[in-house]
């Protein structure tokens, strides 16, 4: 007996389900469904990401839905347009057996005045993202004064995303006496902000602990130096040659810049992020789903409302800025009862948040190192060999077999499998055997190094009207970094000191030096102390005299203190992958020609790792922003 039948479904529903292969609810549905089939209630689900929530509330809102009253019966609110239409298929195929039941998808990026078109021919279901949905009443396009019932699907990330607004603007036009059925993976202020000015006594369904993470999902960190961030991820990536994977960066500029150097160095990859066009999204989406694409390289925004099966692999590039995030980043592996594995790579002065999001998500972080060379090269060797012996032959080639046995005929079965893999393996070998040790040694838990911090000189102070708080808001906003990543902020009247993590040095150097402020351009310089002592000397002419430690405003060959110089622009070691596509860590043997040049759009401005401190060519990620004090969303 199918387990759904016991929760009250109707006979169209069950046959949709059977179908689908549905055979036993989840947590949230066992919870959900006979709750709302029985009452006319409010409710408020907390339940992970990939753990059935839409068919949580969708099989009730279709039972309880007249399919011959053609008004709106029932709005459902989803942040992105990708999970707009992934929430209206999903409704459509379980009401695939009652007739009459209509569902339209109300997004951006589409036509506003067919989708009007669409719901005044009769449409039971909107499905809707906020800010189209706002757009439509504004217009007078809609009617959602008659709704039974209103669902708020990922509400947390909807605040997120700064719908609040408009989602208690759409609120505010819908009947009091309608059921609100409200669907998040965390409970911030926000939602119950939501819950308790629109919902009436609302009954609280968790599965799990609120704001917890999957049970599914296991979560590991990677303690490594700031300049072997992207070092460590590609050796995470060989480690684990089947990874089919989303990789998280904080804003758009790194995750463009990270997916380039990625597919540069023949990773299946491709970057995912607010400026890309609706057209472009779509296109990676679908060779992300299609497995083309093995690493999708994307922001919290851009990544909202993605719902692909089987990731293998979340990868935290860098940490949020926001604990919560976190939680729905790692949901993205994990779902629908499979296991999945989070990594986050940090650095020394990054402990104390992992601790943080242990506390937030009540499971705890396991320490891992990152595999050396030889450990990865082993790793490797052995999945071609299973590679190797899993391949099925086309009896196609039994034709050439004659001309085939001519040339290696010669080899005995020990000579033969040696040549078979090392056509393959050779490379990976060269490439790491080479390679350093990235395992960095933390230092107490929570502790934050002098070691891993970067102090700067800048000529902003007192009388440019900055006092500290001030000072630092217009660092962060202007880099823009997390609220925590600009610290020891130090206001003297003509200048300043701050910190930021050794990491985003580059960062700092490039994008600040040369920006102007009020008409004054600005100069940032790496200092060597904190310039306490020499904070009120000045020469004859009012100028500082020794700022912070004798600087002479003159930097050399790009290099900071030796630690963050690249040479040569080789990879560590000295050694760069030649060739096309990669397939499970090993690239196709098609050398690259001399002088050959990659024929892709990624090609302009690029310079590789091994670009000093000159600023990248206008073609390039880093420069494709205007350079001003203003934070993206993204």
């Amino acid at each position: 007996m199918n387990k759904f039948e016991q929760l009250g479904l109707n006979e169209s529903l069950l046959k949709a389900i059977g179908d689908l292969g549905f055979e036993t609810p989840s947590e949230v549905q066992e919870k959900a469904i006979p709750l709302l089939l029985q009452d006319d209630t409010d409710i408020v689900a907390l339940a992970q990401t990939g753990t059935g929530k839409t068919a949580a509330f969708g099989f009730p809102l279709i039972q309880k839905i007249d399919p011959f009253n053609k008004q709106t019966q029932v709005l459902i609110l989803s942040p992105t347009r990708e999970l707009c239409l992934q929430i209206t298929n999903e409704i459509k195929l379980y009401s695939k057996y009652i007739d009459g039941l209509y569902t339209v998808a109300v997004y951006g990026g589409a036509s506003i005045n067919d989708q009007a078109r669409d719901i005044k021919r009769g449409a039971q279901v909107i499905v809707a993202t906020p800010g189209r949905m706002q757009d439509m009443i504004n217009r007078g396009m809609v009617n959602i004064k008659n709704i039974s019932i209103c669902v708020l699907d990922e509400a947390d990330e909807m605040l997120n995303m700064g719908f609040y607004e408009d989602i208690t603007s759409i609120l505010s036009e819908t009947p009091r006496d309608k059921n609100t059925w409200l669907f998040s993976a965390t409970m911030p202020q926000e939602v119950a902000r939501i819950a308790k000015e629109f919902m009436r006594d609302p009954q609280e369904i968790t599965v799990g602990h609120k704001n917890s993470s999957s049970a599914n999902i296991s979560h590991e960190y990677y303690l490594v130096n700031a300049r072997d961030r992207y070092e460590a991820l590609k050796r995470l990536a060989d480690a684990n040659p089947d990874i089919f994977s989303v990789v998280f960066c904080r804003t758009k500029r790194d995750t463009q810049a990270v997916a380039e150097k990625l597919i540069e160095d023949g990773y299946n990859a491709a970057a995912l992020h607010g400026d890309l066009s609706q057209a472009q999204r779509d296109g990676v989406m679908k060779a992300f789903r299609g497995r083309q694409i093995q690493m999708l390289v994307a922001t919290d925004v851009a990544a909202r409302g993605i719902d692909v099966d089987n990731v293998t692999h979340v990868i935290n590039y860098q940490l949020p800025d926001e604990i919560e995030t976190y939680t729905h980043r790692s949901g993205r592996t994990g779902r629908a009862g499979k296991s999945g594995t989070s990594f986050v790579i940090i650095t020394k002065s990054e402990v104390r948040k992992i601790h943080a999001i242990e506390r937030i998500i009540k499971t705890k972080f396991e320490e891992k190192t990152i595999p050396s060379g030889m450990e990865i090269c082993e790793i490797q060797l052995l999945h071609l060999a299973n590679k190797i012996k899993d391949t099925e032959t086309d009896h196609a080639i039994d034709n050439y077999l004659p001309a085939i046995f001519d040339i290696l005929g010669d080899l005995d079965k020990e000579e033969l499998i040696k040549k078979v893999v090392s056509v393959e393996f050779n490379r990976f070998l060269n490439y790491y055997k080479k390679s350093k040790d990235l395992t960095q040694i933390p230092g107490k838990a929570g502790e934050v190094p002098t070691s891993g911090a970067v102090r700067y000189f800048v000529n902003l102070g007192a009388r440019d009207g900055f006092e500290w708080m001030e000072l630092k808001d217009f660092l962060r906003d202007t880099l823009e970094v997390g609220r925590d990543d600009v610290f020891k902020v130090d206001v003297k009247e003509g200048f300043s000191f701050f910190n930021t993590d050794a990491e985003l040095a580059d960062k700092v150097m490039t994008v600040l030096n040369g920006l102007e402020h009020n008409g004054r351009r600005i100069n940032v310089e790496i200092s060597k102390n904190d310039g306490a002592k020499n904070s009120g000397r000045r020469d004859h002419n009012g100028r500082d005299r020794k700022r912070d430690g004798g600087f002479s405003g003159k930097r050399e060959g790009g290099s900071r203190d030796g630690s963050f110089r690249r040479d040569g622009g080789n990879r560590e070691g000295g050694f760069r992958r030649e060739g096309g596509s990669r397939e499970g860590g090993f690239r196709s043997d098609r050398p690259k020609r001399d002088g050959e040049r990659r024929s892709d759009s990624r090609d302009s401005g690029r310079r590789g790792e091994g670009r000093t401190s000159e600023r990248r060519s206008s073609g390039s990620s880093f420069e494709s922003a205007k350079r001003t004090p203003r934070r993206s969303k993204d």
